[in-house]
């Protein structure tokens, strides 16, 4: 790409443009029908270029090669760790959600340090393998997804390359979790990398006054290179710059992170990075951001609780605006919950809402006379309908209809829950062969389709009209079941 020239935003990208480079011979090896289809998944990031096993061949090297220009992020997407446990980065084509999907959900590190204990020794004292411990363990369900911390920062505290070395060891025995090495002196930073470097840890970081053996130690190595220049964008390109013509093209960006009064700077600073790479094509910034809410935690002159709650509202701004990757110190639930949900509503796809797999669903132990519900496969009304069922310990079945994860008000007002489709859904369970009755609760929300759904699933099946809301399940279906006669 020639100089000023912006590259164009997947936006403007037209699947003839990439239909036009592939091999076009139809051969149906990627799994879609033709050439043009496959154009269309790549474009939509359905699909990735190593799915068409023609344009692997020499002949096409040419065309491959501008394929991957063309598709080529603005942001490069770059891999930290190894295995299954590894995290990308980046990756990102636009600026905005709503232009297109995010992809890469920014991961959480959390710092440990290598002048902590092996293992605490005082209650109010905690251990290095305590704490990788917590890390590992932190999960949460939300509607339905485990939402975790991705990462292990280890920072050097003591400048000492031997302890560094002792710390990091300790930690890759302790955990596979992807790693970054946080310290400013090269000869520390080795020590770490001598234990470490098969697992592909981050370098953090490299200055103006290190870039050179920070460089040297990344391509030795094969390792990424973050790159620190705090509040000065100027600053940062030019080492971006200067690393990449050295020969380092794994870059991540370190604006800095005010904490306290520089916060508008911070978030500006982010901002006009992820614009210069997505509006400007600016390819010298166009590498993945960190973002160090953990700052909040130095110097502060308030109460730990006040450092943990500046820390959660930095790295939920630093989300929303355009950070990649975060390094955080607290565990604590109230500060990393918001967070954690936060970030998946962020990178969750705005063109598919969240759903569940429709089909059958057993709650406890019901028998052939339990009551069969029905609800829609929205994973928020989902979760919500399992949860008020499980917590009053009722027995029954519960029908889940595909409605696109669409919940039942707006799938009714939307005709994607139809009395045609409860019906299919019925039929397809297999409920009847389960259950010798035919009563069907129907959410109140979907009140006005029982009178076809009784029609669409004849053989004298009767639909009952259940509450509105799931938390009046057990009390439904402690006055009206079993139906009475001429009930329904």
């Amino acid at each position: 790409m020639s100089e000023g020239e912006v590259k164009k935003s997947v936006t403007e990208l037209s699947p003839i443009e990439v239909y036009m480079l592939l091999p076009r011979t139809n051969c149906k090896e990627c799994g879609e029908e033709n050439c043009m289809a496959f154009a269309v998944k790549l474009v939509n990031r359905e699909a990735t270029l190593d799915k068409c096993t023609e344009l692997q061949k020499e002949e096409y090297r040419e065309s491959r090669s501008k394929l991957e220009e063309l598709l080529a992020p603005a942001v490069k997407e770059i891999t930290i760790g190894v295995g299954s446990r590894a995290v990308k980065v980046g990756g990102k084509l636009v600026m905005y959600r709503h232009e297109f999907t995010y992809h890469n959900p920014t991961p959480i590190a959390i710092d440990v340090t290598d002048e902590m204990p092996l293992k605490g020794v005082y209650s109010s004292e905690e251990g290095l393998l305590e704490r990788i411990k917590k890390i590992e363990g932190f999960t949460y369900n939300y509607i339905g997804r485990d939402l975790r911390l991705d990462m292990i920062a280890v920072r050097s505290t003591s400048n000492d390359p031997a302890t560094f070395k002792s710390a990091v060891e300790n930690v890759l025995k302790a955990t596979e979790m992807p790693l970054i090495l946080c310290t400013f002196d090269p000869n520390v930073m080795e020590a770490g990398l001598v234990v470490a470097h098969e697992r592909r840890p981050l370098i953090y970081a490299a200055t103006k006054d290190n870039w050179r053996e920070m460089a040297e130690l990344a391509l030795m190595y094969k390792c990424p290179l973050a790159v620190f220049a705090p509040n000065d964008l100027k600053l940062l390109r030019s080492l971006s710059k200067t690393l990449l013509e050295y020969g380092v093209e794994d870059l991540l960006l370190d604006p800095g992170t005010f904490a306290g009064r520089g916060l508008s700077d911070t978030i500006n600073n982010f901002t006009m990075i992820r614009r210069s790479a997505c509006k400007g094509g600016d390819e010298l910034l166009g590498f993945p951001l960190i973002g160090t809410p953990i700052t909040a935690w130095i110097n502060s002159e308030g109460s730990k609780e006040d450092a943990a709650w500046k820390e959660a509202y930095v790295a939920a701004m630093l989300i929303a605006r355009y950070a990649d990757l975060l390094i955080m110190h607290s565990l604590e639930g109230w500060v990393q919950l918001p967070v954690l949900v936060w970030r998946f509503n962020v990178y969750t796809d705005p063109r598919k809402p969240v759903s569940v797999e429709p089909g059958l669903r057993v709650f406890g132990e019901p028998d052939e006379s339990s009551p069969l519900l029905l609800t829609t496969n929205y994973a928020l009304t989902y979760f919500t309908v399992e949860s008020d069922i499980k917590k009053a310990g009722v027995d029954c079945y519960l029908t889940v209809v595909d409605t696109e994860g669409i919940s039942v008000e707006s799938a009714v007002a939307g005709r994607y829950l139809t009395a045609e489709k409860i019906a299919e859904a019925i039929k397809e369970s297999g409920i009847e062969k389960k259950i010798n009755h035919k009563y069907l609760i129907i959410p109140g929300l979907a009140a006005r389709l029982s009178g076809e759904t009784e029609e669409e699933l004849g053989d004298e099946w009767r639909v009952i009209v259940g509450p509105k809301d799931s938390s009046g399940i057990p009390g439904f279906l402690k006055e009206n079941w079993p139906p009475g006669e001429g009930e329904g």
